[in-house]
């Protein structure tokens, strides 16, 4: 598939799993077998916001995720510490030098060891522009086990322009389609609510247009500031709309 097919493709995906599964493909043609991709709309100067409110698509192996987001390697990762402080693409070389020259700090050699030991020990991250403070985007992008950092130094030599603009236009795809957190999707009714909240209407007024009672409409309401984490409903309609889950097509 030529970079203007691929392109192409990527603009008419409607579900973040579909374009996932192709972008995965995609990669791996270029010997990047495992990719790690996420984002955060909360960022702040001490924090990258609630892990639950994290964007995270990946094809790593439960393991690996266990112990680099679960367990919160990935707050001492130094590829991610680069991405937090630059915006364009890196190879793995910088943090592997930093090691060398013993410029790692002891949760950051807690990382480079976790990762050598699930083979993840070569590869490129890229670090997505970004307009707003609160934002944070970013991709890994880890090398098969078989080629080592010269080896994909020298694939991202001949093909790093296409595969960073390739990337750069997933990222703006996935920034437009709903996501649904395994700790944070709202039901149907949920959102229908906070649709019609986003648009002025009281709890009567909702409870009229959609034939329900206030007291059920209360009840969604609570339900989704719980869903979402949030106090208000305010910050409940902001939220989901940050993730795309208002006005959602249903597939």
């Amino acid at each position: 598939m030529t970079l203007s097919e691929y392109l192409q493709q990527l603009t008419q995906f409607k579900t973040i799993e579909e374009l996932w599964r192709a972008h995965v493909q995609q990669m791996s043609r270029y010997g990047f077998d495992r990719l790690l991709y996420g984002y955060t709309l909360f960022k702040t100067r001490t924090s990258l916001g609630d892990p639950d409110d994290f964007v995270i698509l990946t094809n790593h192996c439960p393991e690996y995720l266990q112990g680099f987001l679960a367990d919160g390697l990935y707050a001492h990762a130094p590829m991610l510490t680069w991405a937090l402080e630059n915006e364009g693409h890196a190879s793995w070389r910088v943090s592997q030098e930093m090691a060398a020259q013993g410029l790692l700090d002891k949760q950051a050699r807690k990382v480079q060891d976790f990762n050598q030991s699930m083979g993840v020990h070569a590869g490129y991250t890229i670090s997505f522009n970004s307009a707003s403070e609160r934002f944070k985007g970013a991709i890994s992008l880890a090398a098969r086990a078989d080629l080592d950092q010269d080896g994909i130094d020298q694939i991202w030599a001949e093909h790093g322009a296409d595969i960073v603009l390739m990337n750069n236009v997933a990222h703006l795809k996935i920034l437009t389609l709903p996501y649904h957190a395994p700790k944070r999707g709202l039901t149907k009714r949920q959102r229908e609510v906070l649709q019609w909240v986003g648009d002025g209407k009281t709890t009567q007024d909702i409870a009229l247009l959609m034939g329900l009672t206030p007291a059920t409409i209360e009840k969604h309401l609570r339900l989704a500031r719980a869903t979402l984490s949030v106090e208000t409903t305010a910050q409940a309609v902001l939220k989901a709309a940050l993730h795309n889950q208002m006005y959602a097509v249903e597939h």
